[in-house]
């Protein structure tokens, strides 16, 4: 059955989310990337493509790129953009563009899990895809791009989203691309609890989108818990 548990997140100032949001880093080219962030000292580009910071030619994927992404996500934490929750929380997170809109449950997953094959995949993954977000995550020390997973129906599970939905967001803002984002908080224990327990019913996720970033996660994960999966960075 399927684990998600709640984590204390860094999240943005809600005042300044709407600058450090970005659209995913891999899609869009080194040229789009720079031209999205000029003039944003905030955007989050300056941590998911780090080579933007670094003189044209730079390889995205040397030791220095990974450096300067780390430098750029120390900034947004030195100067508040980025906090870290008070307690673990789940979190609810909501997209719309135009007649569109998705709902999902920001959690952690297991890695163990997606190794045991709870969490399922379909597609292959390229080794040197995979080793580049291996070496992000090492040099930033925390998991920046999200994978979304997907599981069959639950009406219990849906009705809950509703109602929180209905409740007054902590972030709610419509990006440059148009697209609307709105998160809510869930901390309370009653809350997870029912999260947990709702999940725990669910026989198996299945990635709809990060099968790259899945598989570098279970490669960090390997390496720290000395079981051998990754590989040598």
């Amino acid at each position: 059955m399927a684990t998600i548990r709640p984590f204390a997140a860094l999240r943005p100032r809600p005042d300044r989310a709407a600058r450090i949001c970005e659209p995913p880093y891999d899609v869009m080219s080194e040229a789009e990337a720079r031209r999205m962030a000029a003039g944003n000292p905030l955007s989050f580009l300056r941590v998911s493509r780090p080579e933007i910071g670094l003189p044209l030619g730079t390889d995205p994927h040397s030791p220095a790129a990974y450096a300067q992404a780390r430098r750029g996500f120390e900034a947004l934490l030195a100067d508040g953009s980025l906090y870290r929750e008070a307690r673990p929380a789940f979190y609810l997170y909501r997209q719309i563009l135009g007649a569109h809109r998705q709902t999902g449950i920001v959690a952690a997953a297991s890695c163990a899990e997606y190794l045991a094959g709870v969490i399922r995949k379909h597609e292959l993954t390229r080794p040197d895809k995979e080793l580049d977000r291996v070496h992000h995550i090492e040099a930033v020390e925390a998991q920046t791009g999200p994978a979304f997973l997907f599981h069959r129906a639950v009406p219990a599970l849906a009705a809950f989203v509703r109602e929180v939905e209905a409740r007054t967001p902590d972030v709610d803002f419509t990006a440059p691309d148009g697209v609307r984002h709105t998160t809510w908080t869930l901390a309370e224990p009653e809350s997870i609890g029912f999260v947990e327990a709702q999940f725990a019913a669910i026989p198996r996720l299945y990635i709809a989108d990060g099968h790259h970033r899945s598989a570098a996660a279970a490669r960090v994960f390997g390496a720290r818990q000395g079981t051998g999966v990754a590989a040598a960075f």
